[in-house]
């Protein structure tokens, strides 16, 4: 019995294992499946559904991409003997990184303390110099009003603010005041300085990071103080002078490359737009920015031209000794560098009239200023300066984008007075009044609609002129004479001369940014009395500077007008010129014979009107001024504010420029006449002397 029940426990024990074998079998063939469905699923995935990213990160391990930068077309002015002197041109800077995660961060201080003592100590200490002298003067400024507040007598008074003064100069010179101010000054400096390396600092030390950007755009002169500054110690450097750079690298005197000898810190190179001049004639320029396209100007309007075209380079690579190698070209674009642009801007000019206007805004205190001169018989920009300006070196470093603005062409203001030369040219060109036309001046006159009549700017001190003629009106300036002028062919053809002279359209020039003037006013079926009234004499219309310069010119090139220009020619990279700018003819405007007599009456301005101080020994010049006021955005005009501008040119015989000077409410004279007058006048004789141009009386 006992024997029965043990065979049949073995019997049951062996099926349970046999059982749990084949469990443990399918279990196993159930894995295998399991990593074979999966394996086959990899592969799909791999081959049909992700196929071409794997083939495209396949080519990115055996193929090499290298963009092949173009380099930027350059820009070049003309000089007197025909050389080119370059305005706009390229140039290599070194861009410097850190690698945070290879140094402790009192290595990455240390380093930003010399970034501080080549980059930012200077200026910052000029600043603090410059803040502590404001805070000086306005302490005496302070004593010197509480002396004017109190109740003395004017001796009295003159003897306390003496007093005051006298106490400022003397603890200027005290030991104890001298020492807190150095104490002040440098507890000044470190503050900004702290300021300065905590910013550095906060940018670069990012731990997770092996490159992080210092310092973009750096000069080759700044980069060897930097490592001079870090480096001099350790290899016992005398002088900046000692290091030199030669293929990106630094190198000391004995021809040891010392580029990684600063831990942590490495450099790139770039090439980005460089400017000489600096702010000479940048806003005609405009700036490059850091991606290479152009902003602005010529920079901006030629862009297409100058940026060129970048290549590249696609080929397969293998290794050798752990470097990589091309082995097999597959395809390559070569760059297509930028095309150069050669102006018609003369350097020696264009240095003259900007020292010019620089000393004049020094002297006169104007908001804004511009000078143009122009050829005009072919229409070309000879000089073209402008002030304020900006150094597009550092055109991020500029707060407000208006200074970017080429206000010559940008820019729309009331000429005033020199408009009234457009009038007598339109008048007489239509036959309607010779020079010696006399019509009685009153001194003002009624417009119909208007509540007040209009007034000749010296009716308060000499009232009515009487009986005069045209030549005396331009001579005077007379609004009323103006007026009478262009009664005389009425508001339909003056309107109409207006367009032909071309303040109604842009001139064209190869500038970006350019409006065109504003005449609506006078467009209309029915010119009201006030606006036709007020155009005669410059008041009431809008036009650009470049539209102002034109249409003199049009008048000293025997009464054709021209396009103005300022690219003479476009070269390729090479020198050879592939365009070249052929002087353009817009139409006539005016009879040979009205031109001849305006410039005559132009002649008499300066011989025996407003703008005696133009005259030049020897050369019979024509101009005229023009005071204008400037409208308020409220309506009206701003209360003792003008623009002043004069234009004219010579010699009348045969001129040879058009000279355009003008200035934005500048702060030592009311009248044109005591501002602009006399730098046209120092222009003109710069220009006659520059040009040889004989003399003639």
């Amino acid at each position: 019995m006992t024997s029965d029940f043990s065979k049949r426990k073995d019997r049951a024990r062996n099926i349970n294992k046999k059982g749990f074998n084949n469990n443990r079998l399918n279990y196993l063939l159930a894995i295998i499946f399991l990593i074979f469905a999966s394996l086959i699923y990899k592969l799909y995935s791999i081959q049909i559904i992700n196929g071409e990213k794997y083939v495209a990160r396949a080519e990115q391990q055996h193929n090499i991409y290298s963009e092949l930068l173009a380099r930027r077309g350059e820009i070049y002015l003309k000089q007197n003997d025909s050389s080119l002197h370059p305005l706009a041109v390229n140039k290599e800077y070194a861009a410097m990184y850190i690698n945070p995660r290879a140094l402790y961060e009192e290595e990455i201080l240390d380093i930003l303390e010399h970034v501080y003592i080549v980059f930012h100590k200077d200026e910052v200490e000029r600043e603090v110099d410059k803040i502590l002298e404001e805070q000086d003067k306005k302490e005496l400024e302070d004593e010197l009003k509480y002396v004017d507040s109190l109740s003395l007598s004017e001796e009295e008074r003159a003897l306390k603010k003496q007093e005051v003064a006298v106490r400022h100069d003397v603890l200027k010179r005290n030991e104890e005041w001298l020492e807190f101010r150095t104490v002040k000054r440098e507890l000044e400096i470190n503050e900004r300085k702290q300021i300065i390396i905590s910013d550095y600092f906060n940018r670069v030390n990012v731990k997770e990071k092996y490159s992080r950007l210092l310092k973009r755009k750096v000069e080759r002169e700044d980069l060897i103080k930097f490592y001079f500054s870090v480096l001099k110690d350790k290899f016992s450097i005398e002088s900046p002078a000692d290091l030199s750079v030669k293929k990106g690298h630094i190198f000391l005197p004995d021809g040891r490359d010392i580029s990684l000898e600063i831990r942590g810190f490495h450099l790139e190179w770039e090439v980005f737009r460089y400017y000489p001049e600096k702010t000479m004639l940048s806003n005609v320029l405009g700036f490059s920015n850091m991606e290479n396209v152009g902003n602005y100007g010529l920079e901006g309007y030629f862009n297409s031209y100058l940026q060129g075209q970048d290549g590249f380079l696609l080929g397969d690579k293998g290794s050798y000794r752990g470097e990589k190698i091309i082995i097999d070209k597959r395809e390559y674009q070569a760059p297509v560098n930028g095309n150069n642009l050669v102006l018609t801007i003369d350097y020696g000019v264009q240095t003259s009239v900007c020292q010019k206007l620089e000393e004049a805004q020094k002297k006169h205190q104007f908001s804004s200023g511009s000078i143009i001169v122009m050829n005009p018989k072919n229409g070309q920009i000879v000089a073209m300066c402008l002030w304020p300006g900006f150094d597009p070196n550092n055109y991020q470093e500029v707060e407000e984008s208006s200074l970017f603005d080429n206000t010559a062409i940008s820019h729309q203001y009331e000429p005033g007075s020199v408009f009234k030369t457009i009038t007598m040219a339109i008048a007489i060109d239509q036959g309607k009044i010779t020079p010696k036309t006399l019509y009685t001046d009153y001194g003002q006159i009624n417009i119909k609609g208007w509540p007040k009549p209009i007034s000749n700017s010296d009716f308060s001190t000499k009232g009515g002129h009487g009986l005069v003629d045209m030549n005396y009106v331009l001579e005077n300036s007379l609004n009323t004479g103006a007026i009478f002028a262009a009664n005389q062919v009425g508001p339909q053809m003056f309107s109409d001369y207006l367009k032909k002279f071309g303040f109604n359209d842009r001139t064209g020039i190869e500038l970006s940014g350019e409006v065109s003037g504003n005449i609506k006013n006078l467009l209309v079926n029915n010119v009201k009395d006030i606006d036709f009234t007020t155009a005669s004499f410059g008041q009431g219309i809008a036009v650009t500077p470049l539209q102002m310069i034109s249409a003199y010119s049009a008048i000293a090139n025997k009464g054709v007008l021209m396009k103005p220009y300022i690219v003479d020619e476009i070269t390729d990279d090479q020198g050879n010129v592939i365009k070249k700018t052929e002087p353009q003819i817009v139409r006539r405007v005016i009879s040979e014979e009205t031109a001849e007599t305006v410039s005559a009456m132009l002649v008499n301005v300066v011989e025996n009107g407003h703008a005696k101080r133009s005259q030049i020994e020897g050369y019979y010049i024509g101009g005229k001024t023009g005071t204008a006021q400037i409208p308020s955005p409220r309506g009206g005009y701003l209360s003792g504010q003008y623009v002043h501008n004069f234009l004219g040119y010579g010699p009348i015989e045969d001129p040879e420029f058009v000279l355009l000077v003008k200035f934005d409410n500048p702060n030592t004279s009311v009248f044109a006449e005591g501002t602009v007058v006399s730098v046209f006048g120092e222009i003109t004789d710069f220009l006659l002397k520059y040009y040889q141009i004989p003399k003639t009386r």
